[in-house]
């Protein structure tokens, strides 16, 4: 059941995805070669309990940690660890927090040192998908919509996009319906209506779309072991237009903490 959101709901979610975004931006300085991506957590962890928040993932599920960070050929839900982060990595992070009783989501793929060419127009390439799916993410369109966009971008580019693992509905629980993933056909699924929060989270891979499950239960990764990038938006509805709630400009400096 799709559980759509009054106005003032929505301004909680904001107030949430605004938190979540400055902590994006706060641990960005941390994604450097040589630190070990506990290290990344435990700032990620620091800084939103110090906001008087918490953690949407920490003990989801039995996670054991604040954020995921998938590098390289992970595509998502790696744990972190000692893993010290090398020059040229790719490191995705997907992080949620709740704050006033209320979830955020977001993803970013960040560049560590130098990056290679190639993994460079991955990461453009995912993002700019993820924009394809929002601009269909408007009232009277359906979720089929904003899927067959991120897919036919991501796919128009030679990549491969994720099956098993789907962007959702967001708001008192971290997973609400609908579910939205980043393949299908246009005019299918549930129509979109005022008051819909979703999170739209494309993952792309290099190589081919499939993936396999570690052993840890929780890190899925290239099933090739070529290179896959993960961005997310927490988008909502409302008064006639799709608002971005969550924002990456903290993260590429556009905003200063």
């Amino acid at each position: 059941m799709v559980l759509y959101k009054t106005n003032e709901e929505i301004e909680l979610i904001k107030l949430s995805c605004q938190l979540l975004s400055k902590t994006f931006g706060f641990i960005k300085a941390f994604i450097t070669p040589g630190t070990k991506t506990k290290v990344i957590d435990k700032k990620a962890e620091e800084y939103i309990l110090d906001n008087g928040a918490k953690s949407s993932f920490k003990g989801f599920n039995g996670f054991p940690n604040t954020i995921c960070i998938s590098v390289n050929d992970q595509v998502v839900h790696g744990i972190p660890s000692e893993y010290e982060i090398k020059n040229g990595d790719i490191v995705s992070v997907d992080g949620g927090l709740i704050l006033n009783g209320f979830h955020s989501d977001m993803a970013y793929t960040f560049e560590a040192g130098e990056v290679a060419a190639q993994r460079k127009i991955l990461l453009q390439t995912t993002k700019e998908s993820l924009y394809k799916g929002i601009s269909m993410a408007t009232e009277g369109n359906r979720i089929g919509d904003i899927s067959n966009a991120v897919q036919y971008y991501a796919e128009s580019h030679g990549y491969s996009v994720v099956r098993e693992l789907v962007g959702h509905g967001i708001g008192m629980n971290l997973h609400e319906d609908p579910e939205v993933p980043n393949f299908g056909k246009r005019g299918k699924g549930i129509l979109l209506r005022q008051g819909l929060v979703i999170a739209i989270e494309p993952m792309v891979n290099m190589g081919k779309k499939e993936v396999k499950q570690w052993q840890d239960g929780w890190t899925i990764s290239t099933r090739d072991g070529k290179p896959s990038a993960h961005f997310e938006h927490t988008v909502a509805i409302r008064n006639g237009i799709t608002e971005i709630l969550t924002t990456f400009d903290y993260i590429e400096n556009l905003i200063k903490n």
